[in-house]
């Protein structure tokens, strides 16, 4: 079960990432004026190609779904971001970028702990910890989604707010996502409630978008991509043994050896996400078009 969730969780991050190469070749002729603006998403709705990107990585979601009906958060959430390695590919295939010591270490770094994590992982279960918990947990998780909607300013470093806030929205998808899945598959669990938090889902992709084709135009790639994955990924496996109750520490050496493979694998999509050959096929665009 867990390796068929590990392999839904990879199609699934396949489809994000060639959605998010599509999506920045056409984000920055889009003026900054309407960064942080829902003109800016109606401006890129109205471009067939992006709108097409973007269709493309929504085509991840359900396997984004099925995945975590199959394994554990812990292990679903590294995996959705091992799709940067086919980033690097088309770096690489059609812009003719070398990859140096630095891709190879960071694919063999995500290779391996991923394939850890799968070793390491603990039981997937449907228990969550208390309403108060969770609800402390997904506020903390929320202020820094809105909080460059709450300040209003577009200055030099409304840019770092930005990329942050993207993170975070994607961190909350797939926390609500896990809380959908978890009330449709228990025999206890409540529909209406699973499906409040699929509209939750719904709304946190939105805002993430919305942030990140912001910082897009304000920042390069290379910059945006690392913190942003760094963030989406850590903050659900933090989370993970607090909300979810994934009990680590019935996991070889009391949960230590998942703790580095989950760290091995932040380390490769880090060094991934700021890679030239990854960043050249996000700013690549407009010299193919």
């Amino acid at each position: 079960m867990v390796a068929l969730g590990i392999v839904c969780a990879v199609g699934a991050s396949l489809l994000y990432n060639l959605s998010i190469a599509l999506q920045a070749l056409e984000v920055r002729e889009t003026s900054t004026d309407h960064a942080l603006r829902v003109s800016l998403l109606g401006r890129l709705l109205r471009n067939r190609r992006w709108l097409g990107a973007t269709v493309l990585g929504f085509l991840g979601w359900p396997l984004e779904v099925v995945a975590l009906l199959l394994a554990p958060l812990t292990v679903v959430q590294p995996c959705l971001a091992s799709g940067l390695v086919l980033l690097l590919v088309l770096g690489v295939t059609k812009l003719g970028e070398k990859p140096g010591r630095r891709e190879y270490m960071a694919v063999g770094a995500i290779v391996i702990g991923v394939a850890g994590i799968a070793w390491a992982a603990p039981e997937r279960t449907t228990e969550h910890a208390g309403t108060a918990a969770i609800a402390i947990a997904m506020v903390l998780v929320g202020i820094p989604i809105l909080l460059p909607y709450a300040l209003r300013a577009w200055h030099r470093s409304s840019g770092t707010i930005a990329v942050v806030s993207a993170g975070f929205g994607y961190a909350w998808t797939a926390i609500s996502s896990k809380l959908f899945t978890d009330e449709v598959s228990a025999a206890a669990g409540s529909i209406a409630v699973g499906l409040a938090w699929l509209a939750s889902a719904a709304a946190s992709e939105g805002l993430a978008l919305l942030s990140e084709m912001s910082a897009l135009q304000r920042r390069a790639a290379t910059r945006v991509a690392p913190a942003m994955f760094a963030v989406q990924v850590t903050v659900p496996v933090i989370l993970a043994p607090l909300i979810f109750e994934e009990r680590w520490s019935t996991t070889p050496l009391d949960g230590a050896a998942l703790i580095a493979f989950v760290l091995v694998a932040l380390a490769g999509v880090v060094l991934l996400a700021g890679s030239r050959a990854v960043g050249a096929v996000l700013e690549s665009a407009h010299s193919e078009d």
